[in-house]
C-alpha cells in the first residue's frame, strides 16, 4: 500500500511540475503594438515596415495561413529585423518556426559573404512562439527582447 502512495504521490508531483513549465496557448497580442515596442527598444538600427504583399516572398509562408503579420527590417547593413506573425491556426504555427529559421539560415548565409561581423547576430536570433504567435528577433539586445516577449505571454 505505502508503495502505490508513494507511485501516485510522485506523478501527481511530476505532472505538477511540467504543467508549470509550458507556454500559454490562450495568448492574445497586440501585433502592431508588440512589433513597435521591439522596434523602440531593441535595435539601434533604423528598421523600415515592410509592406505586407512582400512579407509571403520573404518569410516563406502561405498568406492563407496567416491572419496577420508585421515586420520591420534593415536596410540590409545590417541583419536586423523584427516580425511578428499571427497563424489563421495555432497548428500553423510550429511550420511559421521553422519557415523563420529557414529565414535566419539564409539571412546567415547572405551576411557570411559579405558583412561577416551580423553573423553572430544572426546566431543569437529569438524566434519564439505563443499560440498562434510567432516572433522573429535580430537584434542588439536579446534579453530585453526577451523581456519584453516574457512580459506577452512567450
Amino acid at each position: 500500500m505505502k508503495k502505490w502512495t508513494w507511485i501516485i504521490c510522485f506523478a501527481a508531483m511530476t505532472l505538477g511540475l511540467t504543467a508549470c513549465g509550458g507556454k500559454k496557448e490562450n495568448v492574445s497580442v497586440d501585433i502592431p503594438k508588440l512589433a513597435e515596442e521591439l522596434l523602440t527598444t531593441v535595435s539601434s538600427d533604423q528598421l523600415t515596415e515592410t509592406a505586407s504583399d512582400m512579407l509571403p516572398s520573404i518569410y516563406f509562408y502561405e498568406p492563407d495561413d496567416v491572419a496577420s503579420a508585421v515586420a520591420y527590417a534593415s536596410s540590409g547593413t545590417t541583419a536586423c529585423e523584427i516580425a511578428v506573425i499571427q497563424s489563421k491556426d495555432a497548428k500553423n504555427t510550429e511550420a511559421i518556426e521553422k519557415l523563420l529559421q529557414t529565414r535566419v539560415d539564409n539571412q546567415s548565409a547572405l551576411y557570411a559573404s559579405y558583412n561577416e561581423s551580423e553573423v553572430s547576430r544572426l546566431d543569437d536570433a529569438i524566434i519564439e512562439s505563443a499560440g498562434v504567435y510567432t516572433v522573429l528577433c535580430v537584434c542588439d539586445d536579446t534579453d530585453k527582447a526577451e523581456e519584453i516577449l516574457d512580459g506577452y505571454g512567450f
